[in-house]
C-alpha cells in the first residue's frame, strides 16, 4: 500500500516528468549492466510442481522434482562430519565473535528504576580450529564427568559463542543435547530437566543466579552444574551432591584425558542430535526429537535458498539458539565458512536498552550481511522509522514517501532504484549496520505492509519462512528474486508440500483457482516425534504407503500457481460463534497489528456469544496523544483502564477492520487495554512472541466476563 503525501498537485506532476524522464535515460543501461534480466526471468519462473495430477499431490521445488535433497556435502550425513568437513576447508578463518565488555554502569530513569547500561568494543573472534578444539575437548570432559554417548545433557544459555561451541562437542560425542529456552519459567524448566533425566546442565553464571537455584531441589538426578562464564561468587544455596563447575575446567580435564584406547562413539544418522523444547503457544512444552539426518536435511534445504553464500558473509546471532530457527540458521552459516558474531536484543542495535547513549550497538559494529528475524522485531522497526518519518519536516516527509511509492512501483516490477537507495534510504539501512543483503523472517507469519516496508527501506531481499521444530525448522523460504507479499514461498529440496481437505474450515485441495487445505510437510527433515509422548506422536506425524513422514502442521495454506504457499488461516485459531460463523483470530489480528496505535493485539471469541472482543498493548506515544487530543488526562494505567479511551480506540481499529475487508461479525466489539507489554518473560507471549492464547485467556479472565457480560464457559 502506497504512503500518503499531501504535494501539491501541479508540483507532483512535475516531480513525476523529471522521475519518467530519469527512468527512461537510465533504464537501458540498467537492465544491460545490471544482471535484472535473469532476476527479473526468474522471479516469473514456476518454483514447484505437483509430482502427479491427483488432487492433494504434493508439491516440489523444481529442483527436486525427482528427487529430494538429503546432505550438505557427500559423506557428511552427521552434524560431527559437517563440523569436521568446514573445518578442514576453512581451518584459520573466523567463525564464532563476541564483544568485548569494555564499561558497565547503572543509569537511573526518571520513574526511579535502575537499568543496566554497557559500552561495548570490539568483537573477538575463534577460527573454525579453535573452536573444533574447544569442542573436541568440552566434549572429552564431559566424559570424564560420566557422560555416556546417547543420554541426554541439558544446555538452558543465552545465544553465545560457548552455547555453538558445547552444542558442537555434543554432536562429536552421541549426546542427545537438550534445550530449554533462557525465558521459560520455573515449571517449564523443571518438566524439561525431568522428563529428560539429565545429570548435567550447561548454562550461565546469571541464569544460574535467577532461575536455576530457585528450582534445582525439584530436579533430583541432576549431579553437575556448567557455567560457561566463570562461577559465580556463591552457591552454598544448591543441595549437596551437585557440583559447579566452569566450562573453562571442564575443557581442562577434557584435554588432560587419556583418549588413546578410547575408541570414540561417533552418532549415526538416525540418532537423535537434539531434544528442543518448544516454548509452545499452549500448555507444557513438548519436547521434539530431532534427529542428525532431519538437521542436515533441513539446512540443506535452506542453505540452496541463500544464493552465493560464503566465506564473505557475516551473520549476526541473536535469537534463541532453543529456537529452531537460529539453530539452523547458525549451522547453514558454519557449514559454509560463513562469520557468525553474536549480539542480544538489548544490545542489538544503537538505540537498544542496555547500549549506553552515544556508543555503538552490534549491528553497527559488526555490519552483518545476513540476519534472521521474527515479525515481532520486524514490526518494532517498521514503527520505530514511521514514527520518525512522522516528525520530520513536511519537506523531509513528502520526499521520503515520494522516494517510497515509487521505488514500491520500480520492485514491483523487478527494478533496482540505486538513486533512490543512496540518497533516501541509506540512513534507515545503516540502523541494521548498511550491508544486509538477505534478510529472513521466520517464526510467525509476517504482515505483507511490513514486509514490503522493509525490502524498500533497508534495500534488501526481506524473504518469508515458513518451517516448525518438528520439521527442524524447514518447509519452504521465498527466493531473493521473489518480491510479492504475503506468501512463504517454495518448499525447499529437501521436502515436500501436500494440502489435506479440512472440511470444517471449508477448505479443500480441490478449490479454484488455489488448492487449499491442512498443509502437511514430507521428507528428511520431519521429525522423529515427541519425547515420551507416544499419543501426541501419533496425532501429529503419519507415515504413507511409500514410508514417507509426515508431519501434520495444523496451519492452512493455499498454492499458487508458480508453487508458492500462502498461509492463510490456523486450525487452532478458529473459533465458531453463536450463531454459526467461524471466525479466524489470526485473520483479525493480522488485520489491526500493524496500526500504529496497536503493539500488539489478540483477538478472543467464545462459541457462546455473537461477537469477537480482544486484549490490546497499545503505543503509549500513540494513546497518550489520542487522550491529549480527546482532553483526557491521567497517568498511563488511568489512560488504559479508561472505558472512554477503549472507544476511542475501539473506533480505530473498526475503520481499519472495514479497511481491511473483514467481515462485521469479525470486528471486535469490545476490547481490553493492557498497560504492560507482552514478552516472554510475561509467559503470555512465546520466545518467538507467538501469542499464548490459553494463558492470554487465564490472565484476562475478569476481562472476558467483564466484555461479554457473564461468565464464560
Amino acid at each position: 500500500m502506497k504512503l500518503k503525501h499531501n504535494i501539491n498537485p501541479v508540483l507532483l506532476q512535475l516531480i513525476n516528468f523529471i522521475v519518467l524522464v530519469y527512468s527512461l535515460v537510465t533504464y537501458i543501461p540498467w537492465y544491460i549492466l545490471s544482471g535484472s534480466k535473469q532476476a527479473i526471468a526468474k522471479a516469473k519462473q514456476v518454483k514447484a510442481r505437483p509430482v502427479n495430477n491427483k488432487p492433494g499431490g504434493a508439491y516440489r521445488s523444481v529442483n527436486s522434482l525427482h528427487c529430494l535433497a538429503s546432505v550438505l556435502y557427500p559423506g557428511c550425513d552427521t552434524l560431527d562430519k559437517v563440523f569436521k568437513y568446514a573445518k578442514t576447508k576453512y581451518k584459520d578463518k573466523k567463525l564464532l565473535g563476541t564483544r568485548e565488555i569494555l564499561k558497565e554502569e547503572d543509569e537511573i530513569q526518571p520513574s526511579g528504576k535502575v537499568f543496566k547500561k554497557v559500552i561495548l568494543g570490539k568483537y573477538t573472534w575463534l577460527s573454525y580450529e579453535d573452536v573444533y578444539i574447544k569442542a573436541v575437548n568440552f566434549g572429552n570432559g564431559l566424559a570424564v564427568l560420566g557422560q555416556q554417548p546417547k543420554t541426554n545433557i541439558a544446555i538452558f544459555c543465552e545465544t553465545r559463542a560457548e552455547w555453538m561451541i558445547a552444542a558442537q562437542a555434543c554432536f562429536m560425542c552421541n549426546y542427545q543435547l537438550v534445550t530449554l529456552y533462557a525465558t521459560l519459567g520455573g515449571p517449564a524448566i523443571v518438566h524439561g530437566l525431568n522428563e529428560t533425566e539429565v545429570t548435567t546442565i550447561i548454562t550461565s553464571k546469571e541464569l544460574m543466579q535467577t532461575k536455576l537455584k530457585e528450582i534445582v531441589s525439584q530436579v533430583p538426578l541432576l549431579r553437575h552444574i556448567i557455567t560457561v562464564d566463570g562461577k559465580p561468587t556463591t552457591w552454598a544455596e544448591f543441595p549437596k551432591g551437585v557440583i559447579v563447575h566452569t566450562m573453562a575446567s571442564v575443557q581442562a580435564m577434557g584435554a588432560k584425558a587419556d583418549t588413546g584406547n578410547k575408541q570414540p562413539s561417533r552418532p549415526v544418522p538416525s540418532d537423535i542430535a537434539v531434544i528442543m523444547y518448544t516454548s509452545g503457544s499452549t500448555g507444557i512444552p513438548k519436547g521434539v526429537m530431532i534427529s542428525h539426518c532431519n538437521i542436515i536435511a533441513g539446512i540443506t534445504g535452506m542453505a540452496e535458498r541463500i544464493p552465493n553464500l560464503g566465506e564473505k558473509d557475516i551473520y549476526i546471532g541473536y535469537l534463541p539458539l532453543a529456537h529452531v530457527l537460529e539453530l539452523s540458521a547458525e549451522l547453514v552459516c558454519l557449514s559454509h565458512g560463513c562469520r557468525i558474531g553474536y549480539s542480544s536484543p538489548q544490545t542489538l542495535a544503537d538505540q537498544s536498552s542496555k547500549i549506553k547513549k552515544g556508543s555503538k550497538g552490534d549491528v553497527t559494529t559488526l555490519k552483518p550481511t545476513l540476519m534472521a528475524a521474527v515479525p515481532e522485531i520486524m514490526d518494532r522497526i517498521y514503527k520505530n522509522v514511521m514514527n520518525k518519518v512522522n516528525e520530520m519536516t513536511s519537506f523531509q516527509r513528502n520526499l521520503f514517501i515520494l522516494a517510497y511509492n515509487y521505488k514500491m512501483e520500480q520492485i514491483s516490477k523487478g527494478y533496482t532504484t540505486p538513486l533512490c537507495d543512496s540518497l533516501i534510504f541509506r540512513k534507515v539501512r545503516m540502523l541494521l549496520g548498511g550491508k544486509i543483503r538477505v534478510l529472513l523472517c521466520g517464526g510467525a507469519p509476517l504482515s505483507a505492509a511490513t514486509q514490503r516496508f522493509m525490502n524498500i527501506c533497508f534495500c534488501c531481499p526481506v524473504g518469508q519462512g515458513y518451517g516448525l521444530t518438528e520439521s527442524a525448522g524447514a518447509g519452504t523460504i521465498t527466493e531473493v528474486w521473489d518480491y510479492t507479499t504475503g506468501r512463504v514461498g517454495a518448499p525447499l529440496v529437501c521436502c515436500e508440500i501436500k494440502l489435506m481437505n479440512w472440511e470444517e474450515g471449508g477448505y479443500y485441495n480441490t478449490d479454484k483457482p488455489y488448492p487449499r487445505g491442512e498443509i502437511l510437510i514430507g521428507g528428511q527433515n520431519v521429525t522423529v516425534g515427541y519425547y515420551k509422548n507416544e499419543a501426541r506422536t501419533k496425532k501429529d506425524f503419519t507415515v504413507d504407503e511409500n514410508g514417507q513422514r509426515w508431519l501434520h502442521t495444523g496451519d492452512i495454506g493455499e498454492f499458487h500457481h508458480d508453487g508458492c504457499l500462502k498461509i492463510i488461516d490456523r486450525k487452532k485459531d478458529l473459533v465458531k460463534l453463536q450463531a454459526g460463523e467461524y471466525v479466524s483470530l489470526g485473520k483479525v489480528e493480522a488485520a489491526l497489528k500493524n496500526l500504529p496505535l496497536v503493539d500488539n493485539i489478540c483477538a478472543y471469541a467464545s462459541s457462546f456469544h455473537s461477537y469477537v472482543i480482544g486484549f490490546v498493548v497499545p503505543n503509549q506515544k500513540e494513546l497518550a496523544e489520542l487522550a491529549r487530543k480527546k482532553g483526557f488526562k491521567g497517568t498511563w494505567e488511568e489512560i488504559c483502564n479508561s472505558p472512554e479511551m477503549e472507544k476511542e480506540v475501539l473506533k480505530v481499529l473498526a475503520e481499519a477492520a472495514v479497511a481491511a475487508n473483514l467481515e462485521k461479525f469479525e470486528i471486535p466489539v469490545k476490547i481490553r487495554l493492557s498497560p504492560d507489554p507482552w514478552t516472554p518473560e510475561t509467559g503470555l507471549v512465546t520466545d518467538a512472541f507467538k501469542l499464548k492464547r490459553k494463558e492470554l485467556t487465564a490472565f484476562y479472565q475478569p476481562d472476558i466476563e467483564r466484555m461479554y457480560g457473564t461468565n464464560v464457559k
